[in-house]
């Protein structure tokens, strides 16, 4: 390969080829997909990255963009030809500026979110996206996955949260629309082309997002339930008791709380007794109104819940959300799992909870569902452990018939098999097969039209 041209372009100090330096970017986060590369590409501009993506067009070479690499379907990671190169934004991390005023900023894909996060903070305003990888995880990544979270109950999604992007196309010109526009009816909005498309139709070099008020306060409580279907009953009363000011709602299994506290160190139960299922929520306050604890109280009065739990202060907020946040990691420590990012109509929440739980262990005995999730969007991440006496290879042999069942009764339900990792490689078949017909003809055309050599993340999503 002839990769002196790229290496001329980003300096001595904007590549490497040195094995222990492009390890830890080759392996995906769960170890699933391990790839190849000769050589890493660290532009620190997009004039820099505009130039590399020309030379790889001129010399037909893939190019596998690459953010903070905490995603969790390949989509990241290059191929094991060892003909793709790599390109890393993590040089590219200014903010280039920031408007209170406007409630906006801009700044590069190579910031890490957690970041973006305290940049907002400092200037008394508040930039929602919010991960458990947000100490590690790249803006650009989010945006080219579309990435949720747990406040999209209230803000949305990472597409929500933009403006405005800056983009260099498969044949190198830059589209630099990074405008701090609410209203622009001028066209098409092709930054939409971009987010969720997985470096596939573009790089994302910098992005124009959306700022909010600094909260006032913030509440934390968690709450006992019976069911999921209690969970979205809950749901409903406390958005109308709120106002809508609802940040968070998360839902936990007991067998998940149970994995965290055993795994996870400092971690502990929240009740004395355990419950079936647990409710975790943030909500939003004026100081001046806080009708949080009434609220609750009514909740638990009126049958949605059976106990609770009000966080007093900041760090006991964090020992719940810490809870939520280590439930992946814990999850490690069980042995291997198959695990499926699913999203239904939130009335279909406990329905597909129950079916995809029968199915499961019905044609898998043994097998031990680890379900939690965002009810406030609809998104439930449905793991499913190993049998603890079966040996991960025959389990792991098992992903895509357990996959199948699983979608199967999403689809039933109006639903995605997709709901904020995206496709990268561990799902590209499932797209062909449940977004048939025009849609997916109308994205291998518009992947055709803009990168008709295939260079851009070559075999991810299409």
């Amino acid at each position: 390969m002839q990769l002196d041209g790229l290496k001329n372009i980003v300096g001595d100090n904007g590549w490497t080829s040195a094995a222990d330096e492009l390890q830890p970017h080759l392996t995906e986060w769960r170890g699933t997909w391990v790839g190849k590369t000769p050589l890493m590409l660290m532009p620190t501009s997009t004039d820099e990255v505009a130039r590399l993506v020309a030379e790889c067009a001129r010399l037909k070479i893939g190019l596998v963009p690459q953010g903070g690499n905490t995603g969790l379907c390949g989509g990241a990671i290059p191929d094991d030809s060892g003909q793709q190169v790599l390109l890393s934004l993590q040089r590219m991390n200014r903010i280039r500026s920031l408007s209170a005023d406007n409630f906006s900023m801009i700044a590069e894909a190579g910031c890490v979110l957690s970041d973006l996060q305290e940049a907002a903070s400092k200037a008394r305003r508040l930039f929602p996206l919010s991960l458990a990888a947000e100490g590690s995880c790249q803006i650009g990544g989010n945006l080219s996955t579309n990435a949720g979270g747990v406040n999209v109950l209230r803000y949305g999604t990472a597409r929500d949260q933009v403006l405005g992007l800056e983009v260099v196309l498969p044949d190198g010109s830059v589209i630099n629309a990074l405008r701090e526009l609410r209203k622009d009816t001028g066209g098409y909005d092709l930054k939409q082309l971009f987010i969720g498309s997985e470096g596939t139709l573009g790089i994302i070099t910098a992005a124009a997002l959306r700022l909010y008020p600094a909260l006032p306060d913030r509440r934390t409580a968690m709450l006992a339930i019976d069911s999921p279907q209690q969970a979205v009953a809950l749901l409903a009363f406390l958005r109308e008791k709120t106002l809508d000011q609802l940040q968070a709602f998360e839902l936990l299994s007991e067998l998940t709380l149970q994995i965290v506290c055993t795994h996870i160190s400092g971690t502990r139960r929240p009740f004395t007794e355990a419950a079936p299922w647990y409710v975790l929520l943030d909500v939003a306050l004026d100081p001046d109104y806080d009708n949080i604890e009434p609220a609750l109280i009514q909740a638990l009065e009126r049958g949605f819940a059976n106990d609770v739990v009000i966080a007093k202060n900041d760090s006991e907020q964090a020992a719940l959300w810490r809870i939520r946040h280590s439930v992946s990691e814990a999850q490690k420590f069980e042995g291997a799992s198959l695990k499926h990012d699913v999203s239904v109509p939130i009335d279909c929440i406990a329905r597909f909870i129950e079916a995809a739980t029968v199915a499961v262990e019905t044609h898998w005995p043994g097998s031990r569902v680890v379900a939690f999730g965002h009810v406030g969007d609809g998104n439930v991440h449905f793991n499913v452990s190993q049998p603890p006496d079966w040996p991960a290879p025959r389990f792991l042999a098992e992903r895509a018939r357990l996959a199948a069942r699983v979608h199967d009764i999403v689809a039933s339900l109006g639903g995605s098999f997709s709901a904020e990792h995206g496709v990268g490689v561990l799902k590209k078949g499932v797209l062909a097969e449940f977004r048939a017909g025009a849609e997916i003809k109308l994205m291998r055309a518009l992947k055709s039209l803009l990168d008709p050599d295939n260079i851009m993340n070559p075999g991810k999503v299409l």
